[in-house]
């Protein structure tokens, strides 16, 4: 595994991979992180970059997931499937992966995300939209957030 340390508008993010491909993504520097000399890197620091500038709704970057219970990853395979600019609930992720009172369930799986902003943890919120739950913060999840919202806003409108 290999990481790097990129400067984001959230602060520091460490974004390491594999042989298979992303394989995490956490807020702050680690220790073991060196150059972004790999390709796969590469890849997935450009897809961050244009992330934040706005300018990419989809990430296109392999993922490699290797860890999770069964729970989990459905609960993160549902984290993908929120569109770009969208919010789901915490209850409505645990009914879409069977488990309707599972909603505390899912905010445990959220926090084991190992790829967050890829994997969309922050679309998802407490019921009513309220904003609860985030490993990087509040501050950080609102920001995504609002990001999203404006830029969703900004292509609706054609601006």
């Amino acid at each position: 595994m290999r990481w790097v340390v990129i400067d984001s508008p959230i602060d520091e993010l460490s974004v390491a991979v594999d042989g298979t491909g992303v394989c995490g993504v956490h807020f702050g520097a680690v220790d073991d992180a060196g150059e972004a000399d790999d390709p796969r890197l590469d890849e997935a620091i450009a897809e961050l970059r244009a992330y934040f500038a706005g300018e990419l709704t989809d990430f296109t970057v392999p993922l490699s997931v290797r860890r999770g219970s069964e729970f989990e990853r459905a609960v993160w395979h549902q984290m993908t499937l929120i569109p770009y600019g969208e919010m789901r609930t915490y209850g409505e992720i645990a009914a879409a992966v069977g488990d309707p009172g599972g909603a505390r369930a899912v905010g445990v799986a959220c926090n084991r995300n190992p790829i967050p902003v890829i994997v969309p943890c922050h679309r998802i919120v407490g019921a009513g939209g309220k904003l609860v739950g985030f490993g990087g913060g509040l501050p950080r999840k609102r920001y995504l957030l609002e990001l999203e919202a404006r830029v969703a806003l900004q292509r609706s409108w054609g601006a």
